[in-house]
């Protein structure tokens, strides 16, 4: 029996190594290649990214919110630093320039996140974040993290068309994968996303020889703020500052989540501590150039897939994941893993994302006038993913930020609607009506 326990618990703390490495390492390495960085800066700032990513998970699964969920790089700020780098040439500034706004933009947000949790204002956070404009943000989230998925599966080749060899298995792998978290025994498919990592590696490397992710090694040291120094590029800083204060959602949005999947009741307690430690980290990440850090709402569809509710195998994936870091050929073997095979698996395990999304609406009820509040923001900001944002180019630079982020714009909206409007009396008219 302690066999069984003791082999159950290795392969579900490797099944979070890889879940938390899939999501981790091509952050990173994307906002490098967006402020045109150095190879060896990219490679410095993947190390620091692996080593804080498995630090901050575990900080709070131990005294933060205390559930196991991924403490990553949060998909919204990417979205911000990617945008604000590769619009560099139209913004007029150079790559240190936006990046040290971005720095001091971010170390601001973070102290202030940080200063709410000290302080206990965070109980003021759910009066804006309210469970509707929660759900829009779990909606679009999935939106979101459901077409990047998407997109990665199919191996885009330089001129922006989809590798057909490499796209039909990444298909195969997503049916695979599927399969074995539906069809097969429970103890198998508690694992169906480590199998699919491993078998879709092995496949990958015997199909497609050569073809595979090169990294040379990665050299142990870290430099202090490689996108650039702290300035007071006040339009870059505010874009930054704002965008890190929105990403407070998240929190409240995944510790709500998880503390339902485990039938309990969040305390506030937790909420301070996540807060804190997010804000924490987040500031350590703005230091090494890396996205500031967040509660990963999409865990909630990896524990579903995989039905494993303990913290120890989270913990002891989060070490292994920091140990990596400090160790350069470990991360290099690593990156070494075809991202199309990371895509496609997570593409299957964040499906649950959206059952997490629709649960939130809690058995809600809409109606001709109320559907506006889900309906408006949330196709709203599914437009603005779709259009490109070269669409803003006429309108002033600090604003297309902003304006092309689908996930900030849907949820300002649903903040502004149900602020201004009060749905009930709407909801008595149907009533009143029937």
């Amino acid at each position: 029996m302690n066999k069984l326990t003791s082999s159950f618990t290795m392969f579900s703390s490797l099944q979070w190594l890889f879940f938390m490495f899939a999501n981790t390492v091509v952050v990173p390495l994307s906002v490098g290649a967006a402020f045109d960085v150095s190879p060896e800066v990219s490679r410095m700032m993947l190390s620091a990214s692996l080593l804080f990513t498995g630090l901050a998970c575990i900080f709070q699964g131990w005294m933060g919110h205390r559930y196991p969920l991924l403490e990553g790089h949060s998909g919204l700020l990417w979205g911000v630093m990617l945008n604000l780098g590769l619009t560099a040439s139209s913004l007029g500034m150079s790559f240190t320039e936006i990046g040290g706004g971005v720095a001091t933009g971010l170390l601001l947000a973070g102290g202030f996140t940080m200063l709410l949790a000290v302080f206990g204002w965070t109980s003021v956070l759910p009066r804006v974040f309210t469970p509707m404009v929660m759900t829009v943000y779990l909606f679009l989230l999935t939106f979101q993290l459901m077409m990047v998925f998407f997109q990665g599966m199919l191996g885009m080749t330089e001129d922006g068309v989809m590798n057909v060899p490499v796209s039909i298995l990444s298909v195969v792998l997503v049916i695979f994968v599927s399969v074995l978290k539906i069809k097969a025994p429970r103890v198998i498919g508690n694992f169906a996303i480590l199998i699919g990592i491993v078998v879709g590696w092995i496949a990958y490397v015997l199909l497609f020889p050569g073809s595979g992710q090169e990294a040379p090694a990665a050299a142990f040291a870290f430099d202090l703020f490689p996108l650039g120094a702290p300035n007071l590029e006040y339009g870059i800083i505010a874009v930054a500052f704002f965008a890190g204060v929105l990403n407070m959602s998240n929190t409240i949005a995944s510790v709500q989540a998880a503390a339902d999947l485990y039938g309990e009741t969040a305390k506030p307690g937790q909420f301070r501590n996540s807060f804190f430690f997010t804000g924490l980290f987040s500031v350590f990440a703005s230091l090494f150039g890396l996205v500031p850090y967040t509660p990963f709402t999409s865990t909630i569809g990896f524990l579903q897939s995989t039905r494993i509710l303990d913290r120890k195998p989270f913990f002891i994936g989060g070490i292994m994941l920091a140990a990596i870091g400090l160790v350069p050929p470990l991360t290099s073997f690593l990156v070494t893993m075809p991202m199309t095979v990371g895509n496609a698996v997570l593409f299957v395990a964040y499906l649950q994302l959206f059952g997490t999304a629709y649960g939130s609406l809690r058995g809600a009820v809409f109606n001709s006038d109320t559907i506006f509040r889900l309906a408006a923001p949330v196709l709203l900001g599914v437009c603005l993913m779709n259009t490109s944002p070269a669409v803003f180019g006429p309108l002033p630079v600090l604003l297309q930020p902003f304006l092309a982020n689908g996930l900030i714009m849907g949820v300002l909206l649903s903040i502004v609607l149900e602020k201004v409007t009060n749905w009930g009396q709407y909801e008595d008219k149907a009533v009143g009506h029937s």
